[in-house]
């Protein structure tokens, strides 16, 4: 039996990558057309935002475990967040939870901490970027988080909210997303994290000027070890 896994999701596109990576990746590791039993809820990205843009965390974390006591009523016995911008109010979640989580940074800092990693970048939301979830996940394992500059990261923020988490991709983007890496990169950066789970959407690893960290499908497959061995994952 594998463990139920539960989602809660804020934005669509980032949601709808992790929930196809469990369903795609399952196979490998229970057999064909297998997968763990999967539920998601969300409450909708504006209201997410709402409380985002106030800086009020506090109501971020009463959304997530709205969210998380619907999961634990439809019977998951885990949770995960494929969003990292509101990570930031994941300690006034994780005792207040009915369910223990993962979480996103961990799991991305423990597998730049695995590939020998000293110097990340970040990319994200400007929320995250300028926020504590990376340097403090990173830092935790010896790693450096270093962010794009001001202009780069106004940029960045306005792709993310009028593109990429309405499915829209274009390739200017694409190419306007290497540049800052490309930036990153001549700053000492040995790796990158996709810390918006919407840049994988973008981001190819074989064009990106740096080793890239995708948060969304490292998550996924975290979650995805869990269901199969409770002992497997950590974060």
């Amino acid at each position: 039996m594998t463990k139920h896994v539960g989602i809660v999701a804020c934005s669509a596109e980032g949601a709808a990558l992790c929930y196809r990576t469990l369903c795609a990746e399952g196979p490998s590791l229970l057999g064909e057309h297998c997968r763990p039993e999967v539920s998601m809820h969300t409450h909708p990205l504006a209201t997410y935002m709402v409380h985002i843009r106030k800086g009020d965390w506090a109501s971020v974390a009463d959304l997530m475990l709205s969210s998380a006591g619907k999961l634990a009523g439809a019977g998951a016995d885990f949770l995960i967040c494929p969003d990292n911008t509101v990570h930031e109010a994941f300690d006034l979640v994780v005792p207040r939870s009915p369910l223990p989580w993962l979480h996103i940074a961990a799991v991305v800092s423990d597998e730049a901490a695995r590939r020998g990693r000293s110097r990340v970048g970040v990319l994200g939301t400007r929320y995250l970027m300028t926020g504590p979830v990376y340097p403090a996940a990173l830092g935790a394992k010896g790693i450096e988080a270093i962010i794009p500059d001001a202009r780069q990261r106004d940029w960045i923020d306005a792709a993310i909210f009028s593109e990429l988490v309405n499915g829209v991709v274009r390739d200017e983007t694409r190419v306007g997303f290497n540049e800052v890496i490309g930036a990153l990169k001549s700053r000492g950066a040995d790796a990158v994290v996709l810390g918006c789970t919407e840049i994988p959407l973008i981001v190819r690893p074989d064009e990106a000027p740096l080793p890239t960290l995708d948060s969304t499908r490292l998550l996924a497959r975290a979650a995805l070890r869990k269901a199969v061995d409770p002992d497997a994952a950590a974060g």
